[in-house]
């Protein structure tokens, strides 16, 4: 199978199994969605051996995103005419934000071709040009002057590598928030906290219908 009809039995597969659907925290923005969660991550368990799929974090606004989102269309000056990089994109939720509020370049990355094709469909869904990118991003640096990351600490040895890389953009100069609802691995200690909100999320996910999640900035 070539890359283009890969592409394509991708979005296939998103537009079958999600609903277009306003975020709860961000209703601005809509997304593709799984409207029964349990149901769609049990699909692809199953079908994750035939067709290669990961599990579908790219179906659902988790709450840290959509903490971010809400801060950055409440404070369009954190990313206005500045270069934005969304990592750990997911559904692309939090880079659509940023170019409705007038970044004036957004990526958004994430290791899951699923996602990568997901955040093409919610952006053009919404509008606004957000260039997507398959790949592993940290260590690297190119230039970003705003990095934006919802929902990263939850797993111990993926948290330590990446708040040590964006600690590492912090301390040249870029402007570094974080969206989270007090997951597991979080490292308050070299966090700030912004913003703080009360998340609409999915009880099946979440295990509640609320979550308090914050936007925090880390130091260098």
């Amino acid at each position: 199978m070539s890359e283009v009809d890969a592409t394509l039995d991708r979005l296939a597969f998103i537009r079958l199994h999600t609903r277009l659907l306003p975020v709860p925290h961000a209703p601005e923005i809509s997304l593709h969605v799984a409207e029964e969660a349990t149901e769609l991550w049990q699909k692809t368990e199953d079908e994750l051996a035939t067709i290669g799929l990961p599990p579908p974090f790219w179906a659902f606004a988790w709450a840290g995103g959509q903490a971010l989102a809400r801060y950055i269309l409440d404070h369009p000056e954190t990313v206005r005419g500045r270069r934005v990089l969304d990592f750990a994109s997911g559904s692309g939720l939090v880079a659509i934000a940023a170019a409705k509020a007038g970044a004036e370049q957004v990526i958004a990355v994430d290791i899951d071709a699923f996602a990568a094709a997901a955040i093409g469909l919610n952006a053009g869904a919404n509008g606004v040009s957000v260039e997507a990118r398959l790949d592993d991003f940290v260590g690297l640096d190119q230039g970003w002057e705003v990095i934006l990351a919802g929902d990263i600490c939850y797993e111990r040895e993926l948290a330590a590598q990446v708040i040590d890389w964006l600690s590492g953009l912090s301390q040249r100069g870029a402007t570094v928030l974080i969206g989270d609802p007090g997951r597991s691995y979080l490292p308050k200690d070299r966090l700030s906290e912004v913003a703080t909100y009360q998340v609409p999320v999915t009880r099946a996910l979440e295990d509640a219908e609320i979550k308090k999640s914050s936007v925090w900035r880390l130091a260098g």
